[in-house]
């Protein structure tokens, strides 16, 4: 039986994103918090594999963004004597979220942000620890080794995991929803906002492949066994993107408009790929990537008016 669990947090609908279980002989550790309203299921499957809130060493998160951290300080509340790992520049959001909170009401709107990740607060500054580039920490009985994956976002890392030979990867190496992997590995790459860089994604998944992990777990969302598939899929999504941001940047005009642009270009690539790998692009596969759509137009919209 694997001491690595894949928890639902139940993100707006079933399988999109996870948080993992750690389990040791008398510690156990979360990888990913995400937000406060997954933190029933996230303490239902720590009672179900046998430990209870005091014996969680650690919590990890990726990033700071609130699909992967928002609900850390409710989950630290639950685990009295869990120590939060995180980024150098997620970890100062962490201990203060109002900026946080501020620019994500922005973008959600005051109801929409309450529905989706409910109270947010800062975590005591003494139950945060920031890995080092490369450090080796041991959690839950294993040795986890912390890499910096820039790409995605300027406050990632990867964690390394020694003793199973895999990597837990948040958003730095793509999204693989399990509904969309009924013809075969299907897997894209994931932009931001305001943070996306391909030439540093592109060396991030070089780096996971140099671990010579055997498998990845994506936070959106399980395990992913080809990695080499997995990469190459990832790099001709990249060359794809950057090819649009070039595109973005010519064309030039308001960002609404470039954004527009970008997201019909996202769109039909998508459906190209999926067309080509033999699947189906159905409404309920359009419904799951949408939101994705959305917010990887505006990461290479955003990055064209800069």
């Amino acid at each position: 039986m694997s001491d690595i669990i894949t928890i639902d947090c139940h993100y707006e609908r079933p399988e999109i994103a996870a948080s993992y279980l750690i389990k040791g002989r008398s510690k156990a550790a979360f990888i990913e918090n995400n937000t406060s309203r997954a933190l029933p299921h996230l303490l239902d499957g720590l009672r179900q594999n046998g430990f209870s809130p005091d014996q969680v060493e650690f919590a990890i998160i990726t990033h700071v963004h609130l699909d992967h951290a928002g609900g850390s300080s409710a989950l630290m509340e639950a685990c009295p004597n869990a120590v939060l790992l995180a980024h150098p520049r997620a970890a100062k959001h962490i201990i203060d979220p109002s900026r946080l909170i501020s620019s994500s009401k922005i973008v959600y709107g005051e109801s929409k942000f309450h529905e989706l990740y409910g109270e947010i607060r800062g975590v005591d500054p003494a139950r945060v620890r920031i890995p080092s580039d490369g450090e080796t920490i041991r959690v839950a009985d294993r040795d986890m080794t912390f890499i910096y994956t820039r790409g995605h976002a300027n406050h990632h890392f990867c964690i390394y995991d020694q003793t199973d030979s895999c990597i837990f990867t948040g958003d730095t190496f793509g999204l693989a929803y399990p509904a969309l992997q009924k013809h075969g590995l299907f897997i894209y790459p994931s932009t931001t906002p305001t943070d996306f860089d391909p030439a540093e994604a592109r060396l991030s998944i070089q780096k996971i492949l140099d671990t010579g992990a055997r498998r990845a777990y994506l936070t959106h969302f399980g395990p992913v066994e080809d990695i080499q598939a997995a990469a190459q899929q990832l790099r001709e999504g990249l060359d794809f993107y950057e090819n649009l941001l070039d595109s973005a940047k010519s064309r030039g005009g308001e960002m609404q408009d470039l954004e527009k642009f970008c997201e019909d270009e996202v769109r039909a690539y998508i459906r190209k790929k999926m067309d080509a790998g033999g699947g189906s692009f159905d409404s309920s596969s359009l419904e799951i990537m949408e939101l994705d759509i959305g917010i990887n137009a505006q990461g290479i919209a955003f990055k064209a008016m800069r």
